[in-house]
């Protein structure tokens, strides 16, 4: 699948890299930002179901579900690159009901430093195809994946360096 779009937030940890990985690598913990009710979220939120791996192993599979702005949503992914302690990456099955993005690949990667390592949680992603989804993904398609990014390095971020709470993060929101 193509994906012309790319949002990505980065942040060095002073923690190490299997304490990093171990931290993003619960999917319950890394879509917590989807879990609980917000203005982004469209004060719904999504139900996250996990196979018997948990999301932790290559063809593990991820379903969330729920209600944003009334609307019903869901979509399912599948994990296809897990190399602990180093970058771990889930894509999306089929067509995702979504109103923003389209499918999309996410992920995050960690680098060594002499003092911890820096993370970068990414996403490449694919417009809505059609229906007013299409639109909205034009005007908030690029916020939302930033959004997105941003929370998960922030949480991480927050949970194993509290120096780093108040946001030490890079961005980048790309369209090619």
């Amino acid at each position: 699948m193509d994906y012309p779009f790319h949002a990505e937030s980065q942040s060095r940890i002073r923690a190490t890299a299997e304490r990093v990985f171990a931290h993003l690598d619960d999917h319950e913990r890394l879509a917590a930002h989807m879990s609980q009710r917000s203005w982004r979220m469209g004060w719904g939120r999504m139900e996250l179901q996990l196979d018997e791996r948990a999301g932790r192993a290559i063809g593990s599979r991820i379903r969330l579900d729920g209600r944003v702005f009334g609307v019903r949503l869901g979509l399912e992914e599948i994990v296809t690159e897990y190399e602990p302690p180093a970058r771990k990456v889930w894509e999306t099955v089929g067509a995702p009901r979504l109103l923003v993005i389209g499918p999309y690949r996410m992920g995050f990667h960690l680098e060594s430093q002499r003092e911890g390592v820096t993370l970068t949680v990414f996403v490449d992603y694919a417009p809505p195809a059609r229906g007013i989804s299409r639109l909205l993904g034009r005007l908030f398609g690029h916020s939302y994946a930033q959004w997105c990014c941003d929370r998960m390095v922030a949480d991480v971020s927050a949970a194993l360096d509290p120096a780093l709470a108040n946001g030490s993060t890079q961005r980048r929101a790309l369209g090619t």
